[in-house]
């Protein structure tokens, strides 16, 4: 980190010399739908895990065939510990468990997490067969943490009322914002992604006035148009997630959030789910919003969202997830086993995870 709090780091490979072909479909477009599934691996689990790896670009073309337009993708992240237990002998230049951060009863918490699985689709159908799947083939091997079922609403909106995700990259600027280049060779197509599951306070936040609920957010409810600076407060949400590196251009990150709820539970909250090719800005922006930018200044979103998870994980290029599979064969001194259905990981060559032509990376 630099003086100011940005993250030191800010040499980036242009989008054009990155590895787009190898990367698992991070920058994909937003979907109606999606589940976000966290498990933990039991011990002797391991070589599930690896059996999965090799198995996952079947799994998405028998679930995915059933509707080629349904833009069916999965991500699948790996965690500190995780990624040391596959025994894959080197590390990603920034993997490491979650950062907790308690600040004055602000609390980002840091919760148990081995595997993360990310699954769109614009159907829930597609999402919720391709998890069974998943869960299916992994079976004692895991223990459930936490599912959480996303929907997009009504405009894009989360369940506070506001238009989520309006400042998100596109296109090249997305793939630069998420995809590890030159800066750690050995992981290059790969990225990070932090997730976390806020749930919201809907009473006491539908009291404040709407005047009052914008200048938390820093955006009009109604139009969605960026408070002016004459008028947005420091504390305003957009105002301490916005990061600048030393020449001057915005740091940005991807974000996939969705709104997620059981009204009979009273339960109504946002999964927070952000890529980038470091955890530094993502955590930047935590520090900034529990703690204050500078200190007490914090998120007075806070004041009605309370995070109840918080974990990190790696998300492998196409190729070196594939190369899961053989590792623990490798390992043993076996012959590397079945893996993948073919030399090409059963993708078609195009390094995705993703299924027809909603599933793979934006084009520049």
């Amino acid at each position: 980190m630099s003086a100011d709090g940005t993250p030191a780091s800010q040499a980036v490979t242009p989008a054009a010399q990155q590895p787009l072909d190898r990367a698992q479909p991070v920058s994909g477009p937003l979907t109606g739908a999606a589940i976000f599934l966290i498990v933990t691996v039991r011990p002797g689990g391991e070589q599930a895990v690896r059996d999965l790896c090799g198995d996952m670009g079947g799994l998405l073309r028998s679930v995915g065939f059933r509707d080629l337009n349904g833009g069916l993708s999965c991500v699948v992240g790996f965690s500190s510990d995780m990624w040391d237990r596959l025994g894959t002998g080197s590390r990603p230049a920034g993997l490491h468990p979650f950062q907790e951060i308690l600040a004055e009863g602000r609390h980002a918490v840091s919760t148990p997490g081995d595997l993360l699985f990310h699954i769109r689709a614009v159907r829930m159908d597609l999402c919720f067969e391709l998890a069974m799947q998943i869960t299916s083939e992994l079976g004692d091997a895991i223990s459930p943490v936490d599912e959480v079922h996303g929907f997009r609403y009504f405009d894009e909106r989360d369940l506070l009322g506001f238009v989520d995700g309006t400042e998100n990259p596109t296109g090249a600027d997305a793939v630069e914002a998420t995809v590890i280049g030159a800066e750690d060779p050995d992981f290059a197509g790969g990225s990070y992604v932090i997730v976390q599951k806020y749930v919201h306070d809907l009473d006491k936040w539908n009291a404040l006035p709407v005047e009052q609920q914008e200048n938390v957010i820093g955006r009009y409810k109604l139009s969605n148009v960026e408070q002016g600076d004459d008028v947005k407060p420091s504390y305003a949400h957009n105002a301490l997630t916005s990061l600048t590196a030393p020449d001057g251009s915005e740091i940005q990150i991807l974000r996939d959030n969705m709104p997620f709820g059981r009204p009979s539970e009273g339960e109504y909250g946002t999964y927070f789910i952000g890529y980038a090719r470091s955890p530094d800005p993502i955590e930047q922006m935590l520090q900034n919003m529990f703690v204050g930018l500078p200190p007490g200044n914090y998120d007075r979103i806070l004041d009605v969202s309370t995070a109840v998870t918080g974990v990190l994980f790696f998300i492998p290029s196409m190729p070196l997830l594939e190369s899961l599979a053989d590792a623990g064969d490798d390992a043993d001194g076996g012959d590397g086993g079945d893996g993948a259905e073919s030399g090409d990981g059963g993708n078609g060559g195009d390094g995705s995870l993703g299924i027809g032509s909603l599933g793979s990376a934006p084009a520049d």
